[in-house]
């Protein structure tokens, strides 16, 4: 089986407003970068252009009123609440609904296209983003919460899935939608909301889900300054445990590159090598069967590299040399003092979350 690239034109040509940090056009460098290096010729990966989800699809995680409330914004250009303003993080565009069904489609295509055994891995790098969408309302850059929408597809579907957000940002939105199921396991590696978006609201290692999903939610806040090595052993402390553990029908992760060390809306130190290793862990643990979206990146010349770099170590593609050919910006310069406050700070959430997560699954 080919690995697959799930992207079509229109996903990267919406404009959220001038000056908006979101660059949806990082999914159309990060597709040239994989053709330009002769990808998609070396019969090892093909590009699987989506069709839009439908509103059935998206009322599996979302309110009536909501979606219609988007509807509406989308013929007019215009707010109209529910969290939706010209100059807050959800402008609205002429256009929007159909956008925003076309990601949530792109992201069922891309689990539709593992689940049914057509490809090994399949990534959708305009997605991922959404994940801080509510059921009721956007929020921080998501509408519709396409992760979400996708996994509802596959619960539908009957299967059991592991949802693990690599973003900066805690994934707030994702976990709400399921923190009362005991089918899916979401794990959330973040900066922690105490100094970063969506705020102390949530995400915390105590954070564990609720009712029959209670020890279905997981979340490793960091500090910030945490680099490579304490993400790391974080990452490894966790992640496999609990693959091993709950063995889904499907992985869905998604691969937010914000954690970079020069990305310019957060506070780690993270490299390309975190990310590449960390993908490598993951297609060793689960056989190289998964599903990706992408994320939060907002350093806009790093995040399409490293999309770049996941998708090829996930699907066990050779780009001929670390850097891609591309060269590296500087490393970061790392305060030994911050480094240990950051890797105490990584232990105690490790330590909570096996606590109160592991017993739960036997682990």
């Amino acid at each position: 089986m080919k690995a697959a690239f799930v992207h079509t034109a229109a996903l990267a040509e919406a404009e959220l407003r001038p000056g908006h940090p979101l660059k949806p056009a990082r999914a159309r460098t990060c597709y040239e970068l994989l053709r330009k290096h002769g990808v998609f010729e070396s019969g090892k990966a093909q590009l699987v252009e989506p069709g839009p989800a439908s509103r059935e699809d998206v009322l599996r995680v979302h309110d009536a009123a909501y979606v219609d409330a988007v509807e509406r914004m989308s013929i007019t250009g215009r707010g109209d609440g529910f969290g939706v303003s010209e100059h807050g993080d959800n402008p609205p565009f002429k256009g929007m609904y159909e956008y925003y069904l076309l990601t949530c489609g792109a992201a069922i295509e891309a689990v539709r296209l593992v689940d049914g055994g057509v490809a090994h891995v399949a990534f959708m790098p305009a997605g991922g983003v959404n994940h801080h969408a509510m059921p009721d309302r956007a929020s921080g850059f998501g509408v519709f919460n396409d992760a979400a929408v996708a996994i509802a597809w596959l619960v539908a579907h009957g299967r059991r899935v592991m949802y693990l957000d690599l973003d900066v940002h805690h994934g707030d939105g994702v976990e709400a939608m399921f923190a009362r199921s005991d089918q899916v396991l979401t794990v959330s590696l973040h900066e922690s909301t105490r100094f970063l978006f969506p705020g102390p609201k949530g995400g915390f290692a105590e954070n564990v889900g609720e009712g029959a999903g209670a020890g279905y939610a997981v979340n490793v806040p960091l500090a910030p300054h945490t680099g490579d090595e304490t993400w790391l052993w974080a990452f490894e402390q966790v992640v496999p445990p609990l693959i091993s553990a709950f063995r889904p029908d499907l992985l869905l992760v998604q691969l937010g590159a914000d954690g970079y060390f020069d990305d310019p809306l957060a506070h780690l130190l993270l490299t390309e090598d975190a990310y590449v290793a960390a993908s490598n862990r993951l297609r060793a643990m689960t056989g190289g069967r998964l599903a990706a979206v992408g994320g939060g990146g907002y350093d806009v010349e790093a995040t399409p590299r490293i999309w770049a770099l996941e998708f090829a170590a996930l699907a066990g593609i050779d780009l001929g040399g670390e850097d891609f050919g591309l060269g590296r910006n500087a490393m970061p310069i790392v305060d030994t003092r911050y480094a240990e406050q950051a890797r105490q700070f990584a232990a105690q959430s490790v330590a909570t979350a096996k606590r109160l997560v592991f017993p739960v699954h036997g682990v």
